[in-house]
């Protein structure tokens, strides 16, 4: 018998940038947990994929096509997740964009502002909008946000990226003790090296994993798999009073 806090199968969980990577092992775990769960993403062919997969569970999903970088975009496309699904539970804002390897002082106002306008204006819109469900709703709610360990450390040639996801936790800092006396918890998830489409460019680099790897006690990249379980974790009824922190996901990276 499993444990039934941990049961989902009448939660409905929403994941921003869904169709690969981080995003789409947090949906599968989601699924394969009982909930049912919709994705947003902007590639159509990565959507259609991701929902393949996602539909192989036996879980009642839905793929969507969002801009988090658009206002509108994601009020409409929040709307249309409601209707199709009844309600939404919890929603992992997991969108994102890198804007790295560029020097800061040829950082274009117009790439610090392409960033920002996903990682961090995104993150607040959809926010809001599932606050804003879930407070009129009166049942609680889940809050999620994918931050990065270039927060907490220095990640030279990426200040627009660690400034967003620096940002995004202070921010989930503040919906945690707003939000609370809804029933609603707000947690930030903090990756390390992970496998994804974001970082295939230092995925299988020979110089690079020379020097990052052998700082991770694992001795591996992260995969997408690797957030599953606290994925699951994060939208039962299990972490109901948990609120307000920060999960450092890295292989012990961040502690060698």
């Amino acid at each position: 018998m499993s444990y039934e806090p941990m049961d989902l199968s009448e939660k409905v969980a929403l994941v921003t940038g869904g169709n690969s990577g981080i995003g789409l092992g947090m949906a599968h775990a989601l699924a394969e947990s009982g909930a049912s769960v919709c994705i947003w993403g902007t590639n159509p062919d990565k959507n259609e994929s991701a929902l393949t997969q996602l539909k192989a569970t036996g879980a009642n999903v839905a793929a969507m096509i969002c801009d988090v970088s658009d206002e509108a975009a994601v009020e409409a496309s929040f709307a249309e997740t409601v209707k199709t699904f009844g309600k939404v539970d919890g929603v992992y804002a997991n969108a994102g964009v890198s804007g790295g390897g560029i020097p800061f002082i040829e950082i274009s106002t117009e790439e610090w502002r392409r960033v920002l306008s996903v990682n961090l204006d995104g993150v607040f819109w959809t926010f809001r909008e599932a606050a804003k469900h879930m407070v009129e709703r009166g049942e609680g709610g889940r809050l999620i946000g994918t931050s990065s360990l270039s927060a907490i450390h220095g990640a030279p040639r990426s200040e627009p990226y660690a400034s967003t996801k620096g940002a995004m936790i202070a921010m989930v800092r503040g919906l945690s003790v707003e939000l609370a006396r809804y029933g609603i918890t707000a947690n930030t998830i903090i990756p390390g090296w992970i496998e994804t489409p974001m970082t295939e460019r230092s995925f299988g680099n020979e110089r690079f994993e020379a020097a990052v790897l052998k700082r991770v006690p694992e001795r591996r990249w992260g995969t997408g798999a690797d957030f599953g379980g606290l994925a699951v974790y994060l939208m039962s009824d299990s972490s109901a009073y948990h609120t307000g922190d920060q999960f450092v996901i890295d292989g012990g990276y961040s502690r060698f």
